[in-house]
């Protein structure tokens, strides 16, 4: 974590591993026994409906074997080089922190950690440049796999749609490094862009903006339409805590 005025905050977007035993859990589904059984269900039918024949032939991604059981729980871990975790509701984001012994950030906490020691409003400077941080992609998953942008967000295939064949829209933490908000020595990775990540409002919060969001507005971007059980594949989080 990084120490920001009075608080630390993870450097990377939460990935998830299960509490009891450390196994890491698939980034691909809700880490909810329950409803990533409705998502494979339902996605082993609809992938064979919507989207061309490539689409069509595209897998579900593997479910480990400790969510097979339906026996785990989600403590998020902040490292780097690892594909995030998605499809989160508010209740599985704070679950998944506080499992860390950590919480959700307030808004006032993300945006003055994203803003940096120089009070920018992108993590890099004062004026938006398109790809300093994963966000504004021309390409959407879902108008990929299914011919349309505004349907089927909880397949769990999307986030492992590839541009023009070389890169992941949705990238590994850290993995674009012009995108750091500064404080002292530590950088802090993706507060922009990457997965739109939730935060402490029980009303449904979530700021930051996702790699497809056609979005401008930096370290003030938030959404506010959805309500605290919506999930999809552009909802991940990261944890804070008090300073100690």
């Amino acid at each position: 974590m990084a120490y920001v005025q009075g608080f630390c905050i993870d450097r990377w977007e939460a990935s998830m591993v299960d509490h009891r035993t450390g196994q890491p859990l698939s980034p691909y589904y809700p880490p909810h026994a329950g409803r990533l059984a409705l998502v494979h269900r339902i996605w082993q039918i609809e992938r064979h409906q919507v989207g061309d024949a490539a689409a069509r032939s595209m897998p579900l991604p593997p479910i480990p074997e400790i969510q097979k059981t339906g026996n785990f729980s989600p403590r998020a871990v902040s490292r780097p080089g690892v594909v995030p975790q998605a499809y989160l509701s508010h209740a599985l984001a704070s679950r998944a922190c506080h499992n860390a012994g950590k919480r959700l950030c307030t808004e006032t906490e993300w945006v003055t950690a994203c803003s940096g020691e120089q009070r920018r409003k992108f993590p890099y400077g004062a004026h938006f440049e398109l790809g300093a941080c994963n966000v504004y992609r021309f390409y959407h998953p879902a108008f990929i796999l299914h011919g349309v942008s505004f349907a089927g967000h909880t397949d769990p295939r999307l986030n492992l749609v590839i541009e023009r064949g070389i890169d992941p829209l949705l990238r590994l933490t850290g993995e674009t490094q012009s995108c750091q908000s500064r404080w002292g020595d530590a950088a802090l990775f993706d507060m922009v862009g990457n997965l739109d990540e939730w935060i402490d409002d029980p009303s449904g919060t979530f700021v930051g903006g996702f790699y497809a969001r056609s979005t401008r507005e930096g370290c003030e971007a938030k959404i506010t339409s959805h309500s605290a059980e919506y999930y999809d594949y552009s909802l991940g989080t990261r944890c804070c805590r008090d300073a100690r």
